[in-house]
């Protein structure tokens, strides 16, 4: 993949991303350290590991889990111009672009994987999309490699649920983070920076996966996954309601 970005203007606006970001997840680093633990420990004594981002965006989770493993880290997603951010401030990882509620999307990536992991990604996706997902990486993944998925789980339980919500939002108060760029402002100044109208269309420069939340609780997703074929999953990791999920296959 040939980014058309110079890397200098890719590399402040996956900065810009980064933060806005964080306006609504405090703990974001903490998270992808969490993430990189995990895979870490599945990775040890593999030779030449593969990682696979799903729904990578500008590559933030790849770019530190491609500082953290000797492997191949590949991201995926269908945006894009986040992809061509990614490669332009991280060129050493491969970058795919698919549609993961595509069926066969896997194939571009080839052969058998020892993790995949994701970030705020899949509660876009609707529960059957969702489903299907994990059967396709049941059927990718390798025995005994994981899936480690970070994101906010809805918690079933009304009052659990406000608690939750209260602790993420005093987190972020303590954090500092209530004042950073929010994320539809990161797009609409995308729209606009002459950089990048120049290179890419109105509609390229527009967010793709806005607009649909399932709202699925952490039970939901472990009941999905082992009918998908996994043999364990749970949470390892949670502030509020931000999850760290990981299932075993």
């Amino acid at each position: 993949m040939d980014s058309r970005l110079d890397s200098g203007v890719a590399r402040e606006w996956v900065r810009r991303w980064d933060r806005q970001q964080e306006r609504y997840i405090a703990d974001r680093e903490e998270r992808f350290r969490i993430i990189g633990d995990v895979v870490e420990r599945v990775c040890e004594g593999v030779d030449a590991p593969v990682v696979v981002d799903l729904g990578c965006g500008p590559g933030s989770l790849t770019t530190r889990l491609r500082e953290r493993l000797a492997g191949r880290v590949v991201g995926v997603d269908a945006d894009r111009f986040l992809l061509e951010l990614a490669h332009a401030t991280d060129s050493g990882a491969d970058y795919l672009h698919a549609d993961l509620t595509a069926p066969g999307w896997t194939d571009g990536v080839g052969g058998k994987w020892d993790a995949a992991v994701s970030t705020t990604a899949l509660h876009w996706l609707r529960p059957e999309d969702l489903a299907a997902l994990y059967r396709e990486l049941a059927e990718v993944i390798r025995p005994g490699g994981v899936l480690v998925d970070g994101d906010h789980l809805r918690e079933p339980q009304p009052t659990l649920r406000d608690l939750a919500a209260h602790v993420r939002d005093r987190r972020a108060e303590r954090a500092g983070v209530t004042g950073n760029e929010e994320w539809r402002r990161w797009w609409e100044s995308v729209r606009a920076d002459p950089h990048l109208t120049g290179l890419f269309t109105t509609e390229e420069l527009s967010c793709r996966h806005g607009g649909y939340g399932n709202g699925l609780g952490p039970d939901e997703h472990v009941a999905m996954l082992r009918s998908a074929g996994f043999a364990e999953a749970g949470v390892v990791w949670q502030y509020g309601d931000d999850h760290v999920l990981v299932a075993v296959r």
